[in-house]
């Protein structure tokens, strides 16, 4: 399982910081929403020329000009965007368009959608890459993310999975031995007094599990 460094609601400064002292334990970088807003490509093309080898995730949540703004992500640097599940097929098309063109990535933000229904229409467009996520407001009444929330995704046994909500180093080992390729993890590196220890513990649980 790989681990994701969630950047987000943070000052540019603080994630160049984080993600040069954790770089040894993750695996991909991702700008998230807040940051994009904030800073623009500007922090993604940065990122990248900071860090190439690293996979890096613009979290646009594109839920319209899939094509369009997906373009926009990959021409400054990234390897993967996301769009919404709830989105258009038009849109996701779009998107996987300029994936395709680029020979880069999409990934689905699961975000809200509750039917797998949807989960098979998406992969029936070519999505292979999706996310189960739950928003920072969910969680703070009371949802988590957790291996019950696969159950979105049993009818699609090829899908490549990620995870994100609130992930910290239990839940991340509750994750261990699931389908679960990639877990987001935010917080729990981000606002640690020690993001590198952090990130090694998770890094190590991971390790340990496999």
């Amino acid at each position: 399982m790989k681990i994701q460094l969630a950047l987000d609601r943070l000052p540019k400064e603080d994630c160049f910081r984080l993600v040069g002292e954790t770089a040894d334990f993750i695996d991909l970088i991702e700008i998230g929403t807040g940051v994009i807003k904030e800073y623009g490509m500007d922090i993604v093309r940065e990122m990248k020329q900071r860090h190439p080898g690293k996979l890096l995730l613009a979290d646009m949540k594109t839920c319209d000009a899939g094509k369009s703004e997906a373009s926009q992500a990959f021409s400054a640097g990234a390897d993967i965007v996301t769009v919404m599940g709830f989105a258009g097929n038009a849109t996701v098309s779009g998107a996987l368009e300029a994936a395709v063109q680029f020979g880069k990535t999409v990934m689905v933000d699961l975000l809200e959608v509750r039917e797998p229904e949807r989960v098979k229409e998406l992969s029936g467009l070519g999505v292979d890459l999706f996310c189960i996520h739950i928003g920072k407001d969910s969680q703070e009444q009371g949802r988590a993310a957790g291996t019950a929330s696969l159950d979105l995704l049993a009818d699609v046994p090829s899908a490549r999975i990620a995870v994100a909500g609130g992930l910290n180093k239990e839940a991340v080992k509750g994750l261990a031995g699931s389908r679960v390729e990639i877990a987001i993890v935010g917080s729990a590196i981000t606002g640690s007094q020690n993001p590198k220890e952090a990130a090694r513990h998770i890094r190590q649980v991971i390790d340990a599990a496999q």
